[in-house]
């Protein structure tokens, strides 16, 4: 192997071959190239480090933990859609008021009166709520426990009793519905406070109407990930359908699937 090395680069130590300088040559160019690639996909930074005259975040005062007893107190940064003592940032599909319970504190669905949504429009969003399953558990699978927050009534974060309690795996709670099981089953017992601290990115579409960035979801429930920055193949439901465009702002909706699940302490952030 040698003596092929020495025939390569030179049969001295202080002259290089046509070949050995050709080799040099295009090791470079890979390792510029590698290097222009790896630049390539980091983001530009309008601003240099450690720059004094760049602008300060906004200063907020965060909000505080919830306990079984009592929820916790939104940033100040924050919508309230929630706080326990009416439905005024709620109205059914059509517009009429919303029709679920209000009462102790807490949001119930009141089955049969339908889904209810945001007066608001959302699109990029940081969302925290609680709610709590049905007790004395009844029923079984997606008969237990259903409901389900819709980003832009389209893109569902399932809510379910799976507490020592079996479903299909994409339809438990946690999942990105018909599309990511959660990573594990970070579920509590029925009528014990859980959380959802979620943050959506909305699709993006051209002028056409043609996709140019799928939606995202990050979902942690009772501080733990079960959702990591996962890609939405389209709308959710028990069939795949692609994405059609869409505003880039839609309203965010609490779903009534015929069981009395109870909510609180709804807020949200919208991000830029």
């Amino acid at each position: 192997m040698f003596r092929h090395a020495k025939a390569l680069f030179g049969r001295t130590r202080n002259s290089w071959t046509a070949a050995g300088l050709l080799v040099l040559a295009i090791g470079l160019f890979i390792g510029c190239a590698a290097h222009s690639s790896q630049q390539s996909l980091l983001p530009t930074l309008k601003w240099e480090p450690t720059d004094t005259s760049r602008p300060a975040p906004p200063v907020i005062t965060p909000g505080t933990a919830s306990t079984q007893q009592q929820p916790g107190r939104a940033p100040s940064d924050a919508i309230v859609l929630f706080d326990g003592s009416g439905v005024s940032h709620w109205e059914k599909n059509d517009g009429s008021p919303a029709e679920w319970t209000v009462q102790n504190g807490y949001l119930q669905v009141n089955p049969g009166t339908g889904s209810i949504f945001t007066k608001q429009k959302f699109g990029d969003v940081q969302l925290h709520l609680e709610w709590a399953e049905p007790v004395p558990a009844q029923g079984k699978s997606q008969g237990r426990g259903n409901s389900g927050i819709k980003f832009m009534g389209k893109y569902e974060v399932q809510v379910l009793d799976s507490y020592h309690s079996s479903t299909y795996p994409d339809g438990q709670t946690g999942a990105v519905y018909g599309q990511y099981p959660p990573l594990v089953n970070a579920d509590r017992p029925p009528g014990v406070w859980q959380m959802y601290d979620i943050v959506f990115r909305h699709p993006h579409f051209d002028e056409n109407g043609n996709l140019t960035k799928p939606a995202t979801v990050t979902v942690f429930q009772n501080g733990v990930v079960v959702q990591d920055h996962v890609v939405l193949v389209g709308p959710t439901g028990g069939t795949r359908h692609p994405y059609s465009a869409h505003p880039d702002k839609l309203p965010l909706m609490l779903q009534d699937h015929h069981n009395p699940v109870r909510y609180r302490n709804i807020w949200i952030r919208e991000l830029g």
